[in-house]
């Protein structure tokens, strides 16, 4: 592959696991309606678990196999979003925090790290373009989430800025979403035991 479509195509890449709705997306959109910054914090946390995944995809994509242990994924990230939904719903009734901080950061960190959706997107999907565009590929990959993982955020909170009641609306689809992929994955791992 051409390096210019290898970059183009893993910024395609990047889109496509970034755009759609899922755990992580939910937790930027609950923390952007409070401010820009948490949101792009909780972005940053989110792409500093690809680039952890990624990596380690990357440097043992001749060994990694899933096998039968793919439950034990689902498990965890069934625990990890019902917990972020909850707390989604707790905290809407809360003064929010003015300030974003480690703690922003981590929680962004732990749960794209235990995202099944993110883990196995790149057990299966990172790994095979692991092997077949290298690390240009990667590059447009992370470039596409660094533009998502500020855009995301801007145009939340400007919703929530321009409409009062957008933050509650934000936060209770947010956690609804989280309470759905819960379900999601204990079902998946249900049936992968």
């Amino acid at each position: 592959m051409y390096p210019f479509y290898s970059l183009l195509f893993g910024m395609a890449l990047g889109f496509s696991l970034t755009v759609p709705p899922g755990p992580m997306n939910a937790l930027i959109a609950s923390e952007s309606v409070v401010s820009v910054r948490k949101g792009i914090v909780t972005g940053a946390g989110a792409m500093s678990a690809d680039l952890i995944l990624g990596i380690t995809v990357y440097l043992v994509r001749a060994t990694v196999r899933v096998g039968g242990y793919v439950w034990v994924i689902y498990l965890l990230g069934t625990a990890v979003v019902a917990y972020m939904g909850l707390d989604m719903l707790r905290g809407r009734k809360k003064k929010p925090a003015a300030t974003a901080g480690g703690r922003t950061y981590a929680k962004a960190l732990v749960t794209g790290i235990t995202n099944p959706f993110q883990i196995l997107w790149w057990l299966t999907a990172g790994l095979a373009f692991a092997y077949l565009g290298g690390l240009l590929l990667f590059a447009g990959l992370f470039a596409a989430i660094a533009v998502w993982i500020v855009v995301f955020p801007l145009a939340l909170h400007e919703g929530t800025r321009r409409r009062g009641n957008f933050a509650g609306i934000v936060s209770i689809v947010s956690a609804c979403l989280m309470f759905a992929f819960a379900v999601f994955f204990a079902y998946m791992a249900a049936v992968s035991v």
